[in-house]
Formats: structure tokens, sequence, C-alpha cells
């Protein structure tokens, strides 16, 4: 029979104590205290679900306006989703503890395929608003929305889950 002192004890280890790099999450963009990614995503996220309106309403209406309205669309979805992914980027790429999460690379892949979708929407529109629309420019800002949808998720999964890009100082602030 062994002996209690020479019983192997089972003794578990948190992964991310483990890697204390994991820890290091805070933002090296920010203004303020505030990351510069959170701010520039709100932009190409409503103006992708703007394109998808436009779109619709040049469908069913057939006012050429909702086609050049939804070219310009695309064409600031496109522009400021590039703005947003070299901040995000570089947040990626400088700061241990975002690099270190698969869910990190997750949503990396996903905003680089949704900025490829916003590019090829913008370019069948440059001189042909109203042609590219039906079906091709349809299809292709669904896809968009969609990905916008799962790509924001996996943003937000970052930020509310791992609290990535989250200011330690500014919790500590009373309410008084």
């Amino acid at each position: 029979m062994p002996d209690d002192d020479t019983e192997d004890k089972i003794t578990f280890i948190d992964p991310v104590d483990e890697r204390r790099s994991l820890n290091l999450k805070g933002s090296k963009m920010a203004l303020a205290g505030h990351p510069v990614h959170a701010m520039l995503v709100a932009f190409p996220i409503a103006l992708t679900m703007s394109v998808l309106g436009a779109d619709l309403l040049y469908w069913w209406s057939g006012d050429a306006f909702w086609a050049r309205a939804a070219g310009w669309a695309t064409f600031g979805a496109f522009l400021m989703a590039v703005l947003a992914a070299i901040t995000g980027t570089i947040e990626l790429l400088m700061v241990a503890g975002i690099r270190g999460r698969a869910a990190s690379w997750t949503h990396f892949i996903l905003a680089m395929t949704l900025l490829s979708i916003l590019g090829l929407n913008w370019m069948i529109r440059i001189g042909a608003a109203q042609e590219a629309v039906l079906p091709m420019g349809l299809a292709l800002s669904f896809l968009a929305a969609a990905m916008t949808a799962i790509t924001g998720w996996h943003g937000g999964k970052l930020v509310f889950e791992y609290q990535i890009g989250i200011s330690q100082e500014g919790s500590s602030r009373s309410n008084g």
C-alpha cells in the first residue's frame, strides 16, 4: 500500500497563468485610452449594412439614386475597412495577449475575407452603378452583411470575453 508522502498529487495548471503574456492585452494604438481599431470598425459595419439596404431599395424601386448611393457606400465601407484593418493588424502583431489567442486569428482571417468581399463589391460598381447591382452586387452585399455579422461577433468575443483592448486604468474610477 503506497505511503501518503509518496503518492503523486494531481495539479491543474491554468494555461493563461502559465502564459503570462496573454494577460498583456491593452491597446497599443489608442487615443486618450480609447482603442483606435474599436473606433474605426463602426464605420465599415454601418456602411456595409447601408450598401445592402440601398441595393434592396434599388431592386425594389428601380431608382438609379439607390444604385449610386450603394456604390458610394461600398467605397466608404471598403476605405474605412482598410483603415480598421491596418489598426487591427498592428494591434494583433504588437500585443502578445492578442497575438497569442486563437480567437484573434479567427477574427483576423474573417476580417481579411470581408475586406476582400468589400473590395470586389466596390470594384464591380466603378463606372456601372446600376448594372452592377443585379445580381452580383446584391449577392455580394448579402455576403458582406453576413460576413460583417460573423466578424463582428468574433471581434465582440475578444472584447467581452477576453477583455482585449479594455482600459484597466478606467476600471478603478469611482461612480461618486
